[in-house]
């Protein structure tokens, strides 16, 4: 399925569907298509976001777990999201529970599917 990019600013997303928002994160070599079995089964019962996470437009200092992480939070704020269900794949995950720690009060649920983990300090770990 082909889907529209939406632009906002300096972020890259698509949002498809009404209810409750379902926010998708990729992972490093992710894309929409990764995710279009679920795109389209929930696009049907909730808001499905997906933030094209700048992974090779970062400058080298913020292209970490950290610098993804406080992204995500640009992104969620400058859209005004709230009661979020994150799904979190690969390096998706990982931004994600970093994102969680900072910002528990936005969430309403955490789905992780193959993420790197809290041990990991190859990209900034939690601590990082």
């Amino acid at each position: 399925m082909e889907y529209e990019i939406q632009k906002d600013g300096k972020f890259n997303y698509l949002e498809i569907g009404e209810g409750e928002t379902l926010l998708l994160l990729h992972g490093l070599f992710g894309a929409l298509s990764n995710f279009s079995g679920l795109i389209e089964k929930f696009r049907l019962t909730h808001k499905v976001v997906v933030p094209i996470m700048p992974l090779f437009d970062m400058d080298l200092l913020h292209t970490s777990v950290t610098g993804l992480a406080k992204y995500v939070e640009q992104f969620i704020e400058a859209r005004g999201y709230q009661n979020i269900h994150l799904l979190g794949n690969s390096l998706g995950g990982h931004v994600g529970l970093v994102y969680i720690l900072k910002h528990p009060e936005k969430i309403k649920s955490l789905i992780l599917t193959g993420s790197s983990g809290l041990y990991e300090n190859a990209m900034g770990g939690i601590g990082g």
